[in-house]
């Protein structure tokens, strides 16, 4: 198969090609049952409630905060591969009862939440492992671009899983869009049987220690660059990507549309985050200044959506939304992985997955009673705020390791 040595280098070789063949099937999945998940808790499990979504999305999240002692340093210790095969299995039950107690007429909220913060749990596990897999697909020499390819699979499936949803949500129910994720897992295990491990990229490994966790935020926060990145990415990540809410809210509360036109909100973000991962994937290392520029285009871009008039205009600047975020996320968790020790990596990772995600128990509740009270507009001021602090924390720190440096 021949490939450029641009954008798509990474998938020349056989392991990472079949890995990101099955990980956008399954993400496809994963989109849809996110897409149907919020509209049955805004929908039909409550009265139009934001503060519901953000209950949801803070147990979802919440666990790769709690579980962060372990969930590090079970990705540097364990077989990726074997861990992988276990987490990808567990999420497909997951989708598969929820899915069967939708269908059956039998689902209520508080069994969504169950659902929610058992997935948490499982992916608290699965992401870091899956995120330093990576490498031993692809080697440190490819991995910036491997990671923006991932990037661009997860995002293709954004643009795909809730245009499909919407449509299938109006025709059939949510019930089938929970089993067609479900199914939707065994096309990641497939690629997962089919990987030549021989081919394996092997890396650094120090001797276990039971002091793992610590020694991973010692490191990160010891280095002045990959703390300014831990920072960053709590503000946003805790404040700022709370989708789910901005877009529900908008769609149901300000538009009035249906959950066709919901579903095509999201793919319309993705159309941007697409593009941001591309254009990531032509960058050979991460930097510093696309952190900030990243950070800089979120908070605008959201603060622009937050006054858009129409649904068109709305969609548009989600366009923007997703090019920014997948501009600042990716060259985060690039930045993260190079600009830390390999014999460390999987806690690294562990740790800004945490950051970044684990505020939202704290972010999503307070965003959707923001979207209550003050309405959905405010909720993405209020995101958008997010960024222009991290702005400030990133030009903060720059100026602080630029200062280290001429000592």
């Amino acid at each position: 198969m021949n490939l450029p040595n641009g954008t798509f280098r990474s998938l020349r070789g056989f392991n990472y090609r079949v890995w990101w063949g099955g990980a956008l099937v399954s993400n496809i999945g994963t989109w849809m049952q996110r897409t149907a998940q919020d509209w049955i808790v805004l929908t039909e499990l409550t009265h139009h409630d934001a503060a519901a979504v953000g209950i949801v999305m803070g147990l979802q999240f919440g666990p790769q905060f709690v579980l962060l002692p372990f969930t590090g340093y079970v990705a540097d210790r364990f077989d990726k591969r074997k861990l992988l095969m276990a987490t990808q299995s567990a999420q497909g039950l997951l989708a598969l009862g929820l899915g069967l107690l939708t269908l059956a007429g039998w689902v209520h909220l508080w069994h969504v939440y169950v659902f929610a913060l058992l997935l948490g749990c499982v992916s608290a596990f699965d992401a870091p492992a899956r995120q330093t897999f990576v490498s031993q697909l692809v080697g440190d020499e490819h991995l910036s671009n491997a990671v923006a390819l991932n990037s661009t699979s997860f995002n293709a499936a954004r643009m795909i899983g809730p245009a499909v949803a919407g449509l299938m949500i109006a025709g059939v129910g949510t019930g089938v869009v929970f089993v067609l994720n479900a199914l939707s897992f065994g096309a990641v295990l497939c690629s997962l049987r089919m990987l030549r491990p021989h081919e394996f990229h092997e890396r650094a490994s120090g001797p276990a220690r039971r002091g793992g966790l610590v020694d991973g935020f010692r490191h990160a926060w010891e280095q002045p660059d990959l703390r300014t990145v831990l920072v960053m990415f709590f503000l946003i990540g805790t404040f700022g990507i709370n989708f789910p809410i901005y877009i529900s809210a908008m769609s149901v509360s300000v538009f009035h549309v249906g959950a066709g036109q919901f579903g095509l909100l999201t793919s319309a973000m993705a159309i941007g985050s697409v593009t941001g991962a591309l254009l990531s994937a032509q960058r050979e290392k991460p930097r510093m200044a696309w952190l900030l520029s990243g950070a800089l285009a979120f908070g605008t871009a959201l603060t622009a959506a937050a006054v858009m008039p129409s649904y068109a205009l709305f969609a548009v600047a989600l366009f923007f939304v997703g090019l920014s975020t997948q501009t600042f996320t990716t060259t985060a968790h690039g930045a993260a992985q190079l600009w830390s020790d390999p014999s460390l990596r999987g806690r690294v990772i562990a740790i800004v997955m945490a950051v970044s995600v684990g505020g939202t128990p704290l972010g999503a509740p307070l965003l959707g009673m923001i979207a209550n009270h003050f309405g959905p507009r405010w909720s993405l001021v209020a995101g958008g705020a997010s960024g222009f602090l991290a702005l400030l924390v990133g030009l903060h720190g720059r100026a602080r390791y630029s200062r280290l440096q001429t000592r």
